[in-house]
């Protein structure tokens, strides 16, 4: 499986951005995709997921901020990010659960600042 993540870049706090990964595969076949970022210094951490049936998860810092959603025509996964604070900076990763393996997209840089 490829993932080709876009849609990152430099935004002021309380902005938006709106984060896109595309599968090379149709999407039903994969058991869950999410996103995780990876600030300076720090471990790469979960932000969101959604699994096939549409269940989502999201990490208690970016609850009611992101929104994770899919668009089965277009082997794509969003990630809706509102009302972004500092703290959001960081290299965003798109992964795909399939059989058992992760697999990952190249990062795209989130910048939060004035």
């Amino acid at each position: 499986v490829q993932l080709q993540a876009s849609g990152g870049g430099l935004v002021q706090p309380g902005g938006s951005l709106r984060l896109s990964c595309a599968a090379s595969i149709s999407i039903f076949s994969i058991n869950a995709m999410g996103w995780y970022r990876q600030a300076p210094g720090k471990q790469r951490e979960l932000v969101a997921s959604i699994t096939s049936g549409g269940n989502t998860n999201y990490a208690d810092s970016v609850k009611g901020r992101f929104t994770i959603s899919r668009y089965n025509a277009k082997n794509t996964v969003y990630l809706q990010m509102n009302s972004l604070k500092p703290g959001d900076t960081a290299v965003y990763y798109c992964n795909a659960v399939m059989q058992f393996r992760d697999f990952w997209g190249q990062g795209t840089l989130v910048t939060v600042s004035s």
